[in-house]
């Protein structure tokens, strides 16, 4: 569980389910998670496919050779507890996006 350390509120995509544990998708990995240890919300379908595009978007972007603020944003935004980012957090993604492209 040590690599759950600091995961506390950040939500997750559940991608498989056992018997006593899952297998949750972060925005900065995978993880086996215990089903004791999971809150789940009730968001609607469309609302779960723009949090798996919002997650996908951080991993493709989130390194840690990234400086320390933009990795800090990143993880703030991993634990966001609404399925959409504000016009300037959209924004501010997208810069990020076009600089690990470049």
């Amino acid at each position: 569980m040590d690599r759950l350390r600091g995961k506390g509120g950040c939500w997750g995509i559940v991608s498989h389910v056992g018997e006593f544990s899952c297998t949750v998708k972060t925005w900065n990995g995978e993880y086996t998670v215990g089903l004791q240890h999971l809150k789940s919300y009730d968001y609607l379908s469309a609302e779960c496919e723009q949090m798996q595009v919002i997650c996908d978007r951080i991993s493709r972007v989130y390194s840690g050779a990234l400086e320390e603020s933009v990795q800090k944003f990143l993880e703030m935004l991993g634990k966001l507890n609404r399925a959409y980012l504000t016009t300037l957090e959209e924004k501010l993604l997208s810069v990020l996006e076009l600089e690990t492209i470049s």
